[in-house]
């Protein structure tokens, strides 16, 4: 039987090398990773759609024998789980770092100024607190020297959900920033409409600010080898 590649999808901002501490650790525990560095997001099409990230999501997972475990993080969460609607037989589980997926008609990541059609990094005022708070000074100029600006096409597109057998693709929530009783209790609240109606969500705890692929790779990697 095939092992199920890895296929990692990193959050707003960032290219495939956010995933090369833990594509490492993944490999030395013999995993098979696949970073993914998303159109607009590291090639320098700034003209890049949503629906040109979901192609390319797709296709890695396309490209491979046997199943996909799709990792998204942060507002890619939804990309992840657009990966599991557009192939829920091919997808053997989702795995969400930091997020959550946005439901059916709703905007993808419109969440920052627009600005000569990109989104920019806002700068690290928005993520004051526990988001960044393992982030050190060289750490945080590191990210915001590299950070890709998110083309227009991508953050203020519309989420197109399809396939009711998305429900059946197992969830992992690796809660960084939250807890996994906090994010049990938005779910049952009702705050998380798409995971409320997934047949099996398990939650995972990990000890880092929102991007612990950054400051957590071998943890991180521990729990996606796992999953």
């Amino acid at each position: 039987m095939t092992e199920e590649q890895i296929v990692l999808v990193g959050g707003l901002w960032l290219d495939g090398s956010a995933w090369t501490g833990v594509a490492a650790e993944l490999t030395k525990r013999g995993r098979h990773a696949v970073p993914v560095t998303l159109p607009g997001q590291g090639d320098g099409n700034t003209s890049a759609t949503l629906a040109d990230q979901v192609a390319a999501v797709l296709a890695a997972v396309d490209a491979a024998p046997g199943g996909s475990v799709v990792v998204g993080h942060s507002a890619v969460c939804t990309l992840a789980w657009l990966a599991a609607d557009a192939r829920p037989g091919r997808v053997a589980r989702v795995v969400l770092i930091g997020g959550f997926p946005s439901g059916n008609g709703q905007p993808y990541a419109d969440f920052f100024p627009i600005v000569d059609g990109v989104m920019p990094f806002p700068g690290w005022e928005p993520f004051d607190g526990a988001d960044a708070a393992d982030l050190d000074e060289p750490a945080r100029q590191a990210f915001t020297a590299a950070a890709i600006p998110v083309p227009e096409g991508v953050a203020r597109g519309l989420v197109q959900l399809t396939d009711e057998r998305r429900f059946d693709v197992p969830v992992v929530v690796v809660c960084p920033e939250f807890t996994p009783t906090q994010a049990r209790e938005w779910i049952a609240a009702g705050e998380v409409p798409e995971l409320a109606r997934a047949k099996q969500v398990d939650l995972v705890d990990i000890d880092s600010g929102h991007w612990p692929m950054i400051t957590r790779p071998a943890e991180l990697a521990m729990i996606l080898a796992t999953v």
